[in-house]
């Protein structure tokens, strides 16, 4: 990544190709991501091999997509943070695939606007790619057993901070400094993908692209 972001790490082995025309869309983003880590070829090259089965956008697959996003407000150095009641924890906005959606990005704005009730989201200047794409667990619900999401994570910039308008009562939206988001995140993924999301704004301020 061009500007200091992520290392990144080659995968040696033969990637395997989309067969299913409805994947397409996600094998594209995933063609663009640039992992970062050993960590990160193993879950793009698991997300890869599932890509040849459309059953990756279902929910009843124990392995399937999700999207979700960062939204940030440069001008004030601020990442907005979503509480989830099932999780007990606060996190990004996000979530799964509707019928017939097949593009992680359109996927993550569309649970953004949802979620948050900005419209003027977009995504950074010239990176409409995946910043993150990251396989995580997620433990049983009610009849829902333990699966895992591949989540594809993108980060949104608003310019209007003070339109947010939850989506329920209990699903609280707040916004952080950048510099103590990452205390109130209990995943290290996440953590790791807020640390590349506020270097991309830097490096967006400095182009004077925000």
């Amino acid at each position: 990544m061009p500007g200091g972001g992520p290392v990144v790490v080659k995968d040696t082995q033969v990637e395997e190709a989309c067969v299913v025309a409805t994947t397409s869309q996600l094998c594209e983003a995933l063609d663009l991501y640039q992992p970062a880590n050993q960590h990160e070829v193993a879950d793009v090259r698991r997300i890869r091999a599932a890509s040849s089965n459309a059953d990756i956008f279902s929910r009843s697959s124990l392995l399937h997509a999700t999207g979700s996003a960062l939204v940030v407000h440069p001008p004030s150095g601020r990442v907005l943070l979503r509480w989830h009641p099932r999780m007990q924890r606060w996190m990004q906005v996000g979530g799964h695939f509707d019928p017939a959606e097949t593009d992680p990005l359109q996927v993550a704005i569309r649970e953004a606007h949802e979620e948050t009730g900005l419209r003027d989201l977009v995504a950074l200047p010239a990176h409409d790619r995946p910043l993150q794409i990251v396989i995580v667990p997620v433990p049983e619900h009610g009849d829902e057993p333990a699966h895992e999401h591949a989540d594809f994570r993108y980060v949104f910039v608003t310019n209007q901070p003070d339109a947010i308008q939850r989506e329920s009562s209990g699903a609280i939206l707040r916004w952080t400094p950048f510099a103590t988001a990452s205390s109130e995140m209990a995943e290290q993924n996440l953590r790791i993908f807020l640390a590349r999301a506020v270097t991309m704004v830097a490096f967006g301020r400095d182009a004077g692209d925000l």
